[in-house]
């Protein structure tokens, strides 16, 4: 009873500290706008503020006309080159194409044949770990948390690096390109050390093959036969590919950027931006839409009803349904108005992989709400832009036709990213010189201090 006595009495501890934490750091919502501060870095029309220069991507939602930005469809350039001409060239040769996405966001330049086979070789030879890296670490504390152990796997890397601290350029990209071969070898043998040690399955740990992609090495060594279909391969591979970049300002890509610019290894660089990604508002967004259509699923009966379909995201609206957040996830982005390129991408191809999985009626219960979201959030909300649905929204569905654990949806972005952000890295290795050091304004009124003796709650507040 003892115990039961003191652990009631420090979370009621915890609690009133919360409180009174929670009293004291309440900002009254109307000095940002006195102060004209820019909340989320973004404007009221939620356009993002000018914080740096890159030539690694480029987002395009508005064109100019005149002295008016008008909506227009989204498109993502890699290094001046539209994404879609990308995957319309992968897939016409019949090929996979992350790596070569990977030497392009790197290097600047579309490889030769001959440089994306040097290229890819290489990947193939960093894809080891340390010796009996796996047991005494990814096997030894095992998670639920898959990204946590990704992260995990990264910070402990550092100490199998003889130059973890040289911030050197050629030594950042040896670096760089060990991590983009090693992420999916430590995001996967991070799920099959928690399958079998926290779920009491079979582990399985299959070694990566050199002559794979990818793409081809996630399934390879994820599922417990290594088997795969040619089509589950390549759609996996655009996802990647889709995944790679997204412009210096998104959230796990612009921390890569502070935390470089303060000189840091590349270590704990990478590990700040995958603790960024984890974020249900950043990359954690995909396990969220794959969770609201199992709700969504459950609660209407008539997939094809556009009535039943349309209460469901209204009551979703009104926090009357899933998870009482008030939103549609999957629907709107902070940068695109009226459509995610990525989003429609994915699209097509989604399509012919429900037909591969007898998942059809699933394809289009997705579809229908893609249609009727954005006419329900313009009859129950106030919007600034358009609303279409994002790539969060259609990677979820990807990932779960692949059979793929819900743990792995958030460390295969991870495994994209990793490419983005060795890019950005680079570019701000080349080009920084400044650490990046935004200003806040104080608004927390000058006091006298009190001395101990004469502190009281009453003097105190009267301090105040």
């Amino acid at each position: 009873m003892q115990g039961k006595n003191a652990y009631s009495e420090i979370t009621q501890n915890i609690l009133d500290l919360t409180k009174l934490c929670k009293d004291k750091s309440m900002i009254d919502s109307e000095l940002y706008g006195k102060f004209e501060v820019k909340r989320g870095l973004r404007d009221i029309n939620g356009k993002g503020v000018l914080t740096g220069l890159t030539e690694i991507s480029e987002i395009q939602s508005f064109s100019k006309e005149g002295d008016q930005l008008v909506p227009t469809e989204g498109k993502l350039f890699f290094r001046g080159i539209d994404v879609e001409k990308i995957i319309s060239g992968i897939i016409e040769e019949n090929r996979f194409g992350f790596e070569e996405v990977s030497y392009l966001l790197l290097f600047g330049e579309l490889p030769t044949r001959d440089e994306l086979c040097r290229f890819t070789e290489t990947l193939a030879g960093y894809r080891t770990l340390p010796t009996n890296f796996v047991r005494d670490v990814i096997m030894k504390a095992p998670t639920r948390d898959m990204m946590n152990s990704l992260l995990r796997s990264v910070l402990t890397l550092f100490a199998y690096d003889n130059n973890a601290n040289d911030i050197s350029l050629p030594n950042v990209m040896r670096q760089c390109l060990q991590l983009i071969a090693n992420f999916p070898v430590l995001a996967v043998y991070g799920y099959q050390a928690y399958n079998h040690y926290l779920k009491g399955n079979s582990l399985v740990i299959h070694t990566p093959k050199p002559e794979l992609s990818t793409a081809e090495n996630i399934l390879h060594m994820l599922r417990p036969d290594s088997k795969y279909s040619e089509m589950e391969a390549r759609i996996l591979d655009v996802a990647l590919i889709l995944h790679a970049e997204h412009g210096g300002g998104n959230n796990s890509t612009f921390t890569t950027h502070v935390v470089t610019s303060s000189g840091s290894d590349t270590y704990s660089t990478i590990a700040a931006a995958l603790g960024s990604l984890k974020g249900p508002k950043h990359g954690g967004a995909n396990i969220k839409v794959i969770q609201m259509f199992e709700d969504m699923k459950a609660e209407v009966k008539d997939w094809e009803s556009e009535e039943e379909v349309s209460g469901y995201l209204k009551a979703l609206l009104n926090k009357e349904a899933f998870d009482k957040a008030g939103l549609i996830y999957g629907m709107g982005h902070a940068v695109y108005s009226l459509s995610d390129p990525r989003a429609n991408i994915l699209k097509s191809f989604v399509q012919k992989l429900s037909e591969e999985k007898g998942m059809e009626e699933e394809y289009g219960l997705y579809s229908l709400v893609e249609r009727l979201a954005p006419v329900v959030i313009g009859n129950e909300r106030k919007i600034y832009k358009g609303v279409s649905a994002n790539v969060d929204f259609y990677s979820g569905l990807v990932y779960h036709m692949l059979d793929l654990p819900l743990e792995l949806f958030t460390p295969i972005f991870a495994i994209a990213r990793i490419s983005g952000w060795s890019a950005h890295r680079m570019e701000e290795l080349i080009n920084g010189g400044k650490i990046i050091r935004p200003a806040y304004v104080s608004v927390a009124k000058r006091r006298d201090y009190i001395s101990l003796k004469e502190r009281t709650n009453e003097e105190a507040a009267a301090s105040e």
